[in-house]
């Protein structure tokens, strides 16, 4: 994907909007604190393994799908700054 969105935009939009859920109610339900999901739904935080497991058993999804979507949100940010790197390609001596 291009430009993959963040995974927290997904939880709002695909699961807490649809059931209605307030942040506050989502938070109580996953057993976190109410600053660390909306931390995650503002993109100011990754989804880690652990809220990976919360979000699969709360929603009926896969704890991989998460932290696919994560990964998938970094890898595209920092592929938009790969020409910054300064990386030498490596060859085989001869």
């Amino acid at each position: 994907m291009h430009n993959p969105p963040h995974p927290g935009e997904v939880i709002r939009e695909l699961c807490l909007d649809p059931l209605g859920l307030s942040v506050t109610a989502a938070a109580e339900a996953l057993g976190v604190s109410r600053k660390t999901l909306s931390a995650v739904l503002n993109g100011k935080a990754g989804v880690s393994p652990e809220m990976a497991i919360r979000l699969s058993i709360a929603f009926n999804t896969s704890s991989e799908s998460w932290l696919t979507q994560q990964s998938q949100y970094e890898l595209s940010h920092a592929e938009q700054h790969r020409k910054d790197l300064r990386v030498k390609k490596l060859v085989a001596a001869q």
